[in-house]
């Protein structure tokens, strides 16, 4: 399984929030942290906006902050939001048109892993992905108040 880089760019942003929670961020410093696309960042912002996990301030000196506590942020939501609704595979899917569905067993199978997957994200929150993070704010050049 790969995860889309929509949902790749949203924890990203979600960890360099959490990391620098003492200021507001801008979507520019996010992207020359992690060397990525502004435009693509804008859309992530306006998503996790949307959903209420981050909070948005407009104007001069606005910027971006998470609008919860990190340990308040579980990932399995997170990456549920961002990957969508859509099926894993086609045969899960409404209208589904593969000749084996009625005798396939994948359908299950890959149900059931995905399952796994999204247990194991629910055990963690985003305060567990930034639990040390002096190594990452250097990486990423944020200064600790």
């Amino acid at each position: 399984m790969k995860l889309t880089g929509f949902t790749d760019y949203t924890l990203r942003v979600l960890m360099y929030l959490a990391l620098n929670q003492d200021e507001l961020a801008t979507i520019q410093g996010i992207a020359n942290a992690y060397g990525i696309s502004e435009s693509h960042l804008m859309k992530v912002v306006h998503h996790l906006a949307k959903s209420g996990v981050v909070e948005s301030i407009r104007g001069k000196g606005g910027g971006i902050r998470l609008a919860l506590a990190p340990e308040q942020i579980r990932l399995g939501r997170v990456v549920r939001e961002a990957e969508g609704s859509s099926p894993i595979v086609e045969c899960l899917g409404e209208h589904g048109t593969c000749c084996i569905t009625p005798s396939c067993k994948l359908a299950g199978v890959l149900s059931k892993a995905f399952g796994a997957l999204y247990a194991t994200l629910d055990e963690y929150t985003l305060r567990d992905l930034v639990a040390s993070p002096q190594p990452l704010r250097g990486i990423l050049r944020i200064v600790a108040a």
